[in-house]
This record gives C-alpha cells, sequence and structure tokens, in this order.
C-alpha cells in the first residue's frame, strides 16, 4: 500500500508542478518562448523532485504508460501495475483539485472552461494548430522514446543516482520540442486530470491522451524485454 500512495503522491507533484506552471506561471507571457521554456523546466524539474522523493518507494513510475512498460517488460506483476495506476489516477486528480482551488479564489473569479488548467489537445485553437495524425503520432513517439530510456537507466546495472536527473532531462527536452503539438502528455494521468476539471473540447480529446502514451509505453516495454539485460 506505500507503493500506492507514493505513487498517488507523486503523481500529484507532477500535476500541481506542471499544469500550476501552465496556469499559474504563464502570466501574460503566455505563449511566448520564455514561457514554453518555463513550463518544461516545471515538468522536468517536478518530475526530478517525485524520483528523489518517492523513487526507494515505489520506483516512481507516476504515469500509467511508464507502468504499463514495465509490466510489458516484465519487471512488475499485474497487480502491483493495477495498483500503481489507480495511485496515479486519484494523485493526478488531487493534484489538479488543489490547482483549482488556488485559481478559485484569484480577485475577479477564475474561468477553468475558458482559461483552462493545464489541459492537453490538438487542432484549431490549440498549441500551434497541429492536427489529429500529427498529434497521435508525436505522442506515441515521444512516450515510446521516454519509457523506454526509463526502462534502461533503471535497469540493475544502471547507475541508479542519476536516474531521476536523465529521467527528469528528457521530458524537458520532450516538452521544449513538442508542446506546441499537443502540450505534451506522455502520461494519461497528467492527461486525464485537468480535463475532468475543464470539460468540454478537452475532456472529448483526452481519449488520444489515454491511448497513445499506453500505446507508446507497450511498445517500449516490449523493445526492452527483447534487448539485452544485464
Amino acid at each position: 500500500m506505500n507503493k500506492y500512495i507514493a505513487e498517488a503522491y507523486g503523481t500529484a507533484l507532477l500535476v500541481f508542478f506542471g499544469c500550476g506552471a501552465v496556469v499559474l506561471a504563464t502570466g501574460t507571457g503566455a505563449g511566448t518562448a520564455m514561457s514554453l521554456l518555463g513550463i518544461a523546466f516545471a515538468f522536468g524539474i517536478g518530475l526530478m523532485v517525485a524520483a528523489y522523493s518517492i523513487g526507494g518507494i515505489s520506483g516512481c513510475h507516476i504515469n500509467p504508460a511508464v507502468t504499463l512498460g514495465f509490466l510489458s517488460a516484465g519487471r512488475i506483476g499485474v497487480g502491483d501495475a493495477i495498483g500503481y495506476m489507480i495511485g496515479q489516477v486519484v494523485g493526478a486528480i488531487i493534484g489538479a483539485a488543489v490547482l483549482y482551488l488556488i485559481l478559485s479564489d484569484k480577485v475577479g473569479g477564475y474561468n477553468v472552461a475558458t482559461s483552462g488548467l493545464g489541459q492537453n489537445g490538438w487542432g484549431e485553437g490549440y498549441g500551434a494548430g497541429y492536427g489529429l495524425t500529427a498529434a497521435a503520432l508525436v505522442e506515441v513517439l515521444i512516450t515510446f522514446i521516454f519509457v523506454y530510456l526509463i526502462l534502461q537507466v533503471t535497469k540493475p546495472a544502471a547507475n541508479a543516482a542519476i536516474a531521476g536527473l536523465a529521467i527528469g532531462l528528457t521530458l524537458f527536452v520532450i516538452h521544449v520540442v513538442f508542446i506546441n503539438v499537443t502540450g505534451v502528455s506522455v502520461n494519461p494521468a497528467r492527461s486525464l486530470a485537468p480535463a475532468l476539471f475543464v470539460g468540454g473540447k478537452a475532456l472529448s480529446q483526452v481519449w488520444l491522451f489515454i491511448v497513445a502514451p499506453l500505446v507508446g509505453g507497450l511498445i517500449a516495454g516490449v523493445v526492452s524485454r527483447a534487448g539485452p539485460n544485464p
């Protein structure tokens, strides 16, 4: 149970810091190169904070796609995988709820339906206006890259001390390059939580950010399992 609670805590941290950077820290500079860099840093460093906080307890998956990757690589059991995923979704919702409560106390109010909560998306009116095909392809590819790296740097022969740094920096780079396409999900829990609060288009599009990262994570796990294992 401690592992599942740790996963909930870590995922809540990731959503709170990452999505918080989108809606709290960008201000009038939203969409500028500096604000996008800040968001990328928030997600990357937020993941590092979680990794070094709970890595020794649960391994810090904090992402159903990562857990599915570990499952398909044969490095976690089905029971634990289910517990991890439940903890991740609950934690993500808690992180988004706390963020929403803070925003709700803003002078003049905060309309989450129009101003958002750091949700992912595609198409006209979101990011640079990329379509469904580009969004799906990007999410599968970057999730594969991300989860495969995690599986490699957490193998027994790897240097565990720098794993969190490598993983956090990879998430940072992924955001820098692809944030204008989908906002970068690579994490179904991170995408589902804000969409539940925003509703509307965000909720109608969230299926992609559940399916595509899970596909990418599954492929990463299969490839990792088939490769050389020290």
